[in-house]
């Protein structure tokens, strides 16, 4: 049985939230992977784009698993009798997460094998399970295993001299069944076969011997078919795949620490080992077999799932990149290019004329690209500073921040190391950007930096006329990442301003996260961990106080997650005071909405589809003001308290509207993607019986096109 390092212990403080007030977050994130997969069974979906939501909801099931159940798994050794916020213990919650995730995944599969598949093979779609092998094709295959995949394998036979091998986390491997007698005379049982990451996971047919347009074999596939060749004279009586997931939640001591960059290199390696917490199997594999997996991972029964099919279904996403059928496909979508800089006017000159507003994935992130490179490259642009949290393996953005550096600028970059996944990525940025002779700091231990801010700094004349020359800042903040790929996929939005004020707070912000300064005082924006909290709550009983006086209130606030205990205390209290209050909450939210007597005038909805629902927008109606703002902060502990997160006001009064429109109302309108949170948690799809059919992300294309 495997050893894992020791850990500290991690303890949950007990809740101290009333009974009955607050929804599971475990349970609320499974409720939105449901959703996922429910655009997986829509018809009206493409069905390469089906298959990709069925990949999707695995993705988010291997996250979930190595963060979510590993650290509730830790409280329930660690703290037998403590509770989660909703007032359940850590066994309850344990148990109704292993059933439902358990619902989940037989429902995911059924929907892959019962429906998709079939309906793939209508269009020419095609995989080939070695059952159905006829014999050309069986010689196709047989060689293709001898000539790429045979020669990387090691099989590894299980005995006093060969103990079970150290398995990576979520590394495809088999557990093969042998009799017979090897050629030292000894005993042959069985044998782990690892897949090394370097292999095929889906190999293209040539369509002269599939009989298909698109034929596929899976590595699984081929080693069913072939595991033979590696154990020669020996009796394989049978193959089965099997994944182990592990806990991936990185801990770096707050106390010991004395260079991140360096405590994380030597962490990062740990990752692929740490405590096992699922093993999925194959459905076929005999009880015994799943009994000794289950030993040597030091798992139960209720950490078991039997698949019927591919134990990693994330590889699937590469189909649709791999079948050229259009018309099983979103329609392609070409970011709109932004009207403010259609005109010809220099990028600086309309900035310092205006706001410009940027609606992703509607609009082009290529404005923001277009301005940093514009940065690098001006004489005029004396220093660049920005907020890096996850912005892929190839980067435009830093590349751009390196050429200003080549080109003599001072540019400061505050790059989050503890991006969850994206830490060695982060590493390596940071290791080139210091060659490059910029400044890169890791932010502030204890909080990760999550907000999204650039700021440049520019010498321009002082007026007109003037022979003197002035510094001006010019700022962009962003509810996203600085991440090219992610733009197209992911709905935020962008402000690119010289408002000197909101360009001060951007400077205060950066001292704070470069420097050592005491609390600063900003004009306009909201930080964390110092005030968005306390702005939330002071304008959500603004509007209760408005309501209690007889005068319109109205709360509308879109995110990703809601979760934070005093905020949703808020919520319930303004309700009762009559204030109506509609949230769009594409993930998991622990507040119950529509419970008489605390929350009946309290809407929560989610969208779910094309892309990925991430604005952060937040509005009051403030007595007719009409507050709004933007952010890169969910309504979470985390966010609020232990990261660094700004909010950030939309002032202009044409992108004021722009923004409830696009990132609010269209959403409340939707009847087509939308799904409407019932009071215990469960969620009901808007159908739109009787009515136009509204989707909010058609409509915003539409309006972008």
């Amino acid at each position: 049985m495997e050893k894992s390092p020791h850990r500290p212990k991690k303890v949950m403080p007990m809740s101290t939230t009333p009974p009955g007030t607050l929804l599971n977050r475990e349970l609320g994130i499974l409720e939105f992977n449901s959703r996922v997969l429910a655009q997986a069974a829509d018809p009206a979906v493409p069905l390469l784009e089906r298959l990709k939501f069925i990949c999707i909801v695995s993705s988010n099931l291997d996250e979930f698993f190595e963060i979510r159940m590993a650290g509730l798994k830790e409280q329930m050794r660690d703290n037998p009798s403590g509770l989660t916020p909703d007032g359940l213990s850590f066994q309850q919650t344990y148990q109704s997460i292993t059933e439902r995730t358990q619902r989940l995944v037989a429902a995911q599969y059924a929907m892959l094998q019962d429906v998709l598949f079939p309906l793939l093979e209508r269009e020419g779609v095609f995989f080939h399970m070695t059952t159905v092998w006829n014999d050309a094709q069986r010689d196709w295959a047989r060689d293709f295993f001898v000539r790429e995949i045979g020669p990387v394998l090691t099989p590894i036979a299980l005995d006093p001299a060969h103990p079970f091998p150290r398995v990576s986390n979520k590394s495809l491997n088999f557990v093969v069944e042998l009799s017979g007698k090897d050629a030292f005379g000894r005993e042959a049982d069985l044998a782990i076969v690892q897949a090394p990451r370097a292999l095929p996971r889906v190999v293209r047919m040539p369509q002269s011997l599939s009989g298909y347009p698109y034929g596929f074999v899976l590595l699984s596939s081929f080693m069913q078919g072939f595991v033979h060749e590696l154990f020669p004279a020996i009796e394989v009586d049978g193959c089965y795949q099997f994944r182990v997931t592990r806990n991936s939640d990185l801990f770096v001591s707050e106390d010991e620490i004395t260079d991140l960059r360096e405590a994380l290199q030597g962490e990062l390696p740990t990752r692929h080992y740490g405590d096992a917490v699922r093993l999925e199997v194959a459905a076929e594999t005999p009880p015994a077999l799943t009994r000794r997996l289950l030993t040597e991972f030091a798992l139960g029964e209720q950490d078991l799932y039997r698949v019927s099919g591919p134990v990693n279904l994330v590889r699937l996403m590469s189909i649709p990149d791999m079948v050229d059928r259009p018309a099983l496909k979103y329609p392609p979508h070409v970011p709109a290019a932004v009207k403010a800089f259609s005109g010809g006017t220099p990028m600086f000159d309309v900035i310092r004329q205006r706001d410009v507003l940027l609606h992703h994935p509607y609009e082009s992130f290529s404005s923001v690209l277009d301005l940093l490179q514009l940065a690098a490259n001006d004489p005029d642009v004396v220093a660049i500073k920005q907020t890096v949290y996850r912005t892929g393996n190839d980067s435009l953005v830093m590349e751009a921040l390196m050429t200003a550096v080549r080109n003599g600028k001072d540019v400061t970059v505050v790059l989050e190391l503890l991006a969850r996944f994206d830490e060695e990525t982060n590493i390596n940025w940071a290791e080139r950007l210091e060659s490059a002779g910029a400044h890169v700091i890791y932010g502030v231990v204890g909080h990760k930096c999550h907000a999204k801010m650039l700021l440049i700094v520019r010498r321009e004349p002082a007026g007109p006329k003037s022979k003197q020359t002035k510094l001006r800042r010019y700022v962009h903040l962003g509810t996203g990442n600085y991440h090219p790929r992610t733009a197209r996929l992911y709905t935020d939005f962008g402000l690119l301003t010289a408002n000197e004020e909101v360009c001060e707070d951007v400077h205060h912000v950066f001292q704070l996260l470069t420097g050592t300064a005491g609390s600063i005082k900003l004009k306009h924006l909201w930080q964390s961990p110092f005030t968005m909290q306390s702005n939330l709550v002071e304008h959500i009983r603004a509007e209760a106080r408005n309501a209690r006086a007889g005068k319109p209130a109205r709360i509308i606030a879109k995110m990703n997650a809601l979760l934070e205990p005093s905020v949703i205390e808020e919520l319930y209290k303004a309700s009762r005071a009559g204030v109506q209050i509609d949230l769009i909450v594409r993930g998991v939210c622990a507040l119950r909405p529509g419970v008489p007597g605390m929350s009946e005038n309290i809407t929560v909805r989610s969208i779910v589809g094309r892309f990925l629902e991430h604005h952060r927008v937040n509005y009051f109606l403030a007595g007719g003001t009409e507050l709004l703002y933007l952010s890169s902060a969910d309504w979470m502990d985390r966010n609020l308290f232990r990261r660094v997160e700004v909010a950030f006001p939309i002032l202009d009064k044409t992108l004021k509207t722009r923004v409830i429109q696009e990132g609010l109302l269209v959403h409340l309108r939707d009847n087509g993607s939308a799904w409407v949170m019932q009071p215990d948690g469960s969620y009901v799809q808007q159908t739109g019986k009787g009515k136009e059919r509204r989707v909010s992300q058609m409509e915003l294309l539409g309006m972008f096109a």
